[in-house]
C-alpha cells in the first residue's frame, strides 16, 4: 500500500490561504478516531495520490500510520487543482460503504460493433479488510450484442461483499456501429423535410 505524508492542519489559517501556500486540506475520520482530524498536505503529495488511482492507501500523520480509504475528492476543474480530500480509517471488522472502479481490459479486441461503458463504478458494503478497489472486465471475448451486468461481475459473486448497485444494471455492452451511409441519408431526408 502506498504511503503519503500528511500534517495536522493549522486551523489558524483559512483553507484558501493554505491552498495559496501550496497545500491541500482534508479530514481523517473513523470509528476509532474521537473527532475527525483536520489535515493539510503538500499539493505534490495530493496529486501523486490522485494520479495513482488508488483509493486504499496509508497516511503517515506525523509518524503515526493510518490505513485509509479515500472517501471524497473535491477537484476544481477550472483551476486544475485538488481542493479537499477526505479519508476514512479502515478498522478491521468494521463494515464500510465504498465504490470499486470498473476497468475495461483488451478493449482493442472488440472488432465487431462498438464497446459502450454505461457504469464506471459499483457501490458496495464490506468489512474494511475486504475492500475492493478495482473490478477488471476482460473485453476480448465480447461480441456484437453482448452485455455485462453488475450481476456478471466477480464482485457480485464475492460472498464477503454486499453490492448495493442494482444487479440488472448494464455495465458494458457491444452495440452495432452506426452506418455512415445511413447517417448521411438521414441527414439528407431531414434537410429535405425542413425545406
Amino acid at each position: 500500500m502506498d504511503t503519503y505524508r500528511v500534517q495536522r492542519r493549522d486551523m489558524e489559517k483559512k483553507a484558501k490561504r493554505l491552498r495559496r501556500e501550496g497545500y491541500v486540506t482534508g479530514n481523517l475520520f473513523g470509528k476509532d478516531i474521537e473527532q475527525s482530524i483536520p489535515l493539510q498536505f503538500e499539493v505534490k503529495e495530493a496529486e501523486a495520490l490522485r494520479k495513482s488511482g488508488h483509493t486504499q492507501v496509508t497516511l503517515d500523520l506525523e509518524g503515526k500510520k493510518y490505513n485509509v480509504l479515500l472517501k471524497e475528492l473535491h477537484y476544481d476543474a477550472a483551476k486544475h487543482q485538488i481542493v479537499e480530500m477526505d479519508f476514512q480509517e479502515l478498522v478491521k471488522g468494521e463494515v464500510i460503504h465504498a465504490t470499486a472502479e470498473i476497468v475495461l481490459e483488451n478493449k482493442e479486441a472488440v472488432t465487431e460493433g462498438v464497446l459502450e461503458q454505461l457504469v464506471s463504478e459499483v457501490a458496495y458494503k464490506a468489512k474494511a479488510e475486504d475492500v475492493v478497489e478495482k473490478i477488471e472486465i476482460d473485453c476480448s471475448t465480447l461480441r456484437l450484442g453482448d452485455t455485462v451486468t453488475v450481476a456478471d461481475l466477480a464482485i457480485a459473486k464475492n460472498k464477503k461483499v454486499e453490492v448495493t448497485t442494482r444487479a440488472d444494471q448494464v455495465v458494458v455492452e457491444v452495440i452495432a456501429a452506426k452506418n455512415k451511409v445511413a447517417e448521411a441519408d438521414e441527414e439528407e431526408d431531414s434537410t429535405q423535410a425542413a425545406s
